[in-house]
């Protein structure tokens, strides 16, 4: 019997190696092989469908939302192909392992929420959700490449490439780590 070899991401990284070490978000942050990260809106619309979508795509889909490529998914999915090269290049580490390694060091574990006791609201800390913590990473480093380009004369692929490599490796200079950082820190103030 032929044993068939799994599709490689943009014909070239393999998802074989890739492991997410959060247990908790391990759910959370798909890494099933695909070799093209588009699943055209299948998962849309439908409660926690997230979960199904590739993290890579997830990566391209928040890169959409910005003034860089919006609504262009052919624009953004270039941007993270590009992205991905120099970070092979810089590290000599497959990229997708170095995406996982990021959304596992940015995401929050508690945040605050307001609570209204008569007149008065009173932050509260609460533990965070797995699923909502790949939620505010992946649009965290979205935001913080957004942030590191305006202005600046990089391009925005190299952009993504410097704010995924700052955040797995947990770079204070990465906007990213930066917010979680914060978030964390106004909740244990709240405790």
């Amino acid at each position: 019997m032929k044993k068939f070899d799994l599709p490689l991401l943009f014909g070239r990284y393999s998802f074989d190696t890739i492991t997410v070490k959060d247990p908790g978000l391990r759910r959370y942050i798909n890494i099933n092989p695909i070799a093209i990260p588009h699943t055209n809106a299948k998962h849309a619309n439908k409660p926690f469908s997230k979960q199904k979508v590739n993290i890579v795509e997830r990566l391209i889909n928040g890169m959409m939302r910005t003034e860089h490529a919006t609504g262009e998914k052919a624009r953004a999915y270039r941007m993270v192909q590009q992205a991905f090269r120099i970070i092979e290049e810089k590290t000599k580490q497959n990229p997708i392992q170095v995406l996982v390694d990021a959304v596992e060091r940015v995401s929050i574990r508690e945040e605050v929420t307001r609570l209204k006791y008569g007149g008065i609201s009173v932050p509260k800390a609460v533990d965070c959700s797995s699923y909502r913590r790949v939620n505010i990473a992946v649009s965290n480093l979205c935001q913080g490449v957004i942030k590191s380009s305006r202005g600046s004369k990089k391009r925005i692929e190299q952009c993504l490439a410097d704010e995924l490599m700052m955040a797995a490796r947990g770079d204070v200079n990465s906007y990213a780590v930066g917010k979680k950082g914060e978030i964390e820190r106004v909740a244990a103030s709240a405790r």
